[in-house]
């Protein structure tokens, strides 16, 4: 069995707001840890049947780069759950409303 370890650096203010956000992987290429500006980590626990969530951002991540992010996750959300599950139906109007969400917030035209 092969085993991989992530690692999350949180560096935080003297208020415990992160400042910056860095991550790594044994299983990466790429052995320095990189500097991220926002992060959602979602786990399921099984036990009492609810997801557990971490949801960090640096003090300096842009609101336009919030918005661009949000979007991402929501599309790559869909992607999942249509691999996971192979529920097209639903996948397809999380992705119409991925459209809305992206031209509310004016990330696309």
């Amino acid at each position: 069995m092969k085993t991989a370890e992530i690692k999350l650096t949180i560096e935080l203010d003297d208020n415990n707001v992160p400042e910056n956000i860095l991550w790594e992987s044994t299983d990466s290429e790429n052995k320095e840890a990189l500097p991220v500006k926002s992060m959602m980590l979602a786990l399921w626990d099984n036990s009492y049947k609810n997801t557990l969530r971490i949801d960090l951002w640096t003090k300096d991540m842009p609101v336009d780069e919030m918005k661009r992010f949000f979007y991402e996750t929501l599309q790559t959300m869909g992607d999942s759950f249509l691999r996971a599950t192979g529920e097209t139906n639903i996948v397809e109007d999380l992705r119409d409303y991925c459209v809305h969400f992206a031209e509310k917030m004016e990330i696309i035209k």
